[in-house]
């Protein structure tokens, strides 16, 4: 078997059916595309979970002057009650929970308030007195929220306990339901890529009907009759996954690491490298869908 006798007969079936090896790229990229984007939201995620549940706090809001919770009918939180909260947190039952715990005053959470809405008009229309004091504690181990709140939620001068990992949990969310729908799209798209290569084969291979029944005559192999139309799948399908992983490292590059890493410093964001763990299995998973749909498509229905 000729390796120069192979790739002319690669070359002349790509030519012959260009239209049809150009759709086995585009949706090869597509698909690809698509799947890259859910592994790297997944990515995404595990790595903002790492970063930020290690930072994230529980807050314990004490009630204000004009706070009409239930917890805080009796007026805004006394001294007496801020030290005894204060102790509580300090004390041998809670201390195997907690961390560390600051107090946040009215004029601190307004400075992290601006701090944080700087280049929005609410941070010139907030004033201290709209916001609650708090104490905000780190916990030795998250999961243990629930007993913190227990401890806190009933106490005077406690308005509520609030876990921020819960706000994290409401993005990661979303997250995940666009990193399945993803992989939902990805899922339709390969099919059709799958469909697409066995079609562009069984076409190639009943253009050159005569050429491979000449070979079969003069005693060629299956093998070497097969392999050549293998490879136009392949080939295809390798130059869709190139392309999709080229978009995603663009896309990376540009858009995270150049944008959204420089405006959100206090985000932890995937980077290129993450891309290069994916590319490989896009590259393999595509030539390896393209190998297989050859190889059935020849075998089920072509007689070559």
């Amino acid at each position: 078997m000729k390796l120069g006798f192979i790739l002319g007969e690669v070359g002349t079936g790509l030519r012959r059916n260009l239209s049809m090896v150009v759709s086995v790229v585009l949706v090869t990229f597509i698909s690809l595309t698509f799947v890259g984007t859910a592994a790297l939201m997944q990515m995404q995620i595990t790595q903002m979970k790492g970063y930020w549940y290690d930072k994230v706090q529980v807050a314990i809001y004490l009630c204000g002057e004009h706070n009409e919770s239930s917890n805080c009918t009796e007026g805004a939180v006394t001294e007496g009650q801020r030290g005894e909260i204060e102790s509580m947190l300090g004390s041998s039952a809670v201390k195997p929970y907690v961390d560390n715990f600051e107090y946040e005053s009215k004029e601190q959470a307004l400075a992290h308030f601006q701090e944080q809405f700087e280049n929005s008009s609410m941070s010139e229309t907030v004033t201290a007195e709209q916001l609650p004091e708090s104490f905000r504690v780190s916990l030795v181990d998250p999961e243990k929220y629930q007993i913190i709140k227990e401890l806190f939620s009933s106490t005077d001068g406690v308005d509520v306990v609030v876990d921020q990992r819960e706000l994290l949990e409401k993005i990661f969310s979303i997250i995940n339901i666009a990193s399945f729908v993803a992989i939902g799209i990805a899922g339709v798209m390969i099919l059709c890529a799958v469909l697409l290569v066995g079609t562009t084969i069984r076409l190639s291979a009943y253009l050159r009907r005569r050429e491979t029944g000449i070979m079969r005559l003069v005693g060629a192999s299956k093998s070497s009759l097969q392999l050549p139309f293998v490879l136009e799948g392949i080939i295809a399908a390798l130059v869709g996954a190139l392309l999709a992983s080229g978009v995603l490292w663009a896309a990376v590059r540009f858009l995270v690491d150049e944008k959204l890493a420089i405006e959100y410093k206090d985000t932890a964001f995937i980077s290129t490298g993450e891309v290069l763990i994916v590319a490989p299995w896009l590259i393999l998973l595509g030539v390896v869908l393209a190998g297989v749909s050859s190889l059935v498509t020849l075998r089920r229905y072509l007689k070559v």
